[in-house]
């Protein structure tokens, strides 16, 4: 009797192991090698226009009109620095790269300043109508570029600024900060109120609390906010083409300029293109620490 009930106790005690065996398994195989695997293929599936891309830009354009860029795993003798060193010979081109980094810098460092001093004062500083004006900026998030395009060609027209680089720079500063008002103000909302309080019990101004204490505190979010200010700046076609001055365009205009003519000068544009590729994937990388750390912090807050 007592080794029948020993078994009967047993048996559902086997059951239950044998079904955690079964999904502590299937656990181990989906987070293990083959998900690590899976995620490597995926990964490089989408890298494979970027490769046709940098590939493309070191082919000969009589060697990309017979044949595709993979081709020249067969045949590595077509790589070429050639197209390049005609880049650098193409005013166009190396302008154009110029004025982008000349509308793509002071638009996110000035996103960048001003959104961070909003976002502080709408999180830790009391004055009338904080709610109502935060209110107001996050309503802003979801007026569209393109209802603004013609009142702000109309008033930068009137005042001096339109088809220029300024304009450009003014137009995207306007309608990044909103986001950036709204991101960094929620994000420094979830510093420890006692943190602030014991610096200002140390003498602590607003100002000097803002740079020592707000701003590393807040940085993963401030390099989340200026990578992504980066990317959309230097990657915009519209805006550029409306309100930059068509003599000295940014990248994106002239190489959509450059295609019209792409049977011609495609030793040209494959080799621009991937530096206008390069450059903000560069930024992305470069802060790539920072970004994720900004990321991580808002899922956990």
């Amino acid at each position: 009797m007592s080794t029948q009930s020993e078994t009967v106790k047993a048996s559902p005690v086997r059951v239950v192991k044998a079904k955690q065996s079964l999904g502590g398994r299937i656990a181990a195989v989906v987070s293990g090698s083959a998900l690590r695997v899976f995620l490597v293929v995926v990964g490089l599936f989408w890298l494979v226009p970027t490769l046709g891309l940098m590939i493309g830009s070191l082919r000969t354009s009589e060697d990309m009109s017979e044949s595709g860029w993979w081709k020249v795993f067969s045949k590595p003798s077509q790589l070429t620095f050639e197209n390049y060193s005609n880049l650098l010979k193409d005013e166009t081109i190396t302008d154009s790269i110029l004025t982008s980094l000349a509308i793509t810098v002071p638009a996110t460092l000035l996103v960048v300043v001003i959104g961070s001093l909003a976002g502080y004062a709408f999180a830790w500083m009391e004055f009338p109508g904080r709610d109502w004006w935060f209110l107001g900026v996050v309503g802003l998030l979801v007026v569209p570029v393109q209802v603004a395009l013609l009142p702000v060609a109309k008033l930068f027209g009137e005042i001096g600024i339109f088809e220029s680089t300024t304009g450009v720079v003014l137009f995207h500063t306007a309608f990044g900060l909103p986001f950036a008002i709204f991101l960094l103000r929620n994000f420094f909302a979830d510093i420890p109120r006692e943190l602030l309080e014991a610096a200002r019990l140390d003498g602590a101004g607003e100002l000097r609390l803002f740079l020592r204490v707000v701003m590393p505190l807040g940085a993963p979010a401030i390099a989340s906010l200026g990578i992504f200010q980066f990317l959309w700046v230097w990657n915009d076609m519209l805006i550029a083409l409306i309100f930059a001055d068509a003599g000295s365009p940014p990248i994106t205009v002239a190489l959509q300029q450059q295609v019209r003519f792409f049977g011609d000068n495609v030793q040209i544009l494959a080799p621009g293109a991937f530096i206008s590729m390069v450059i903000p994937l560069a930024v992305f990388f470069a802060f790539q620490r920072q970004f994720v750390s900004g990321v991580m912090a808002g899922a956990v807050k």
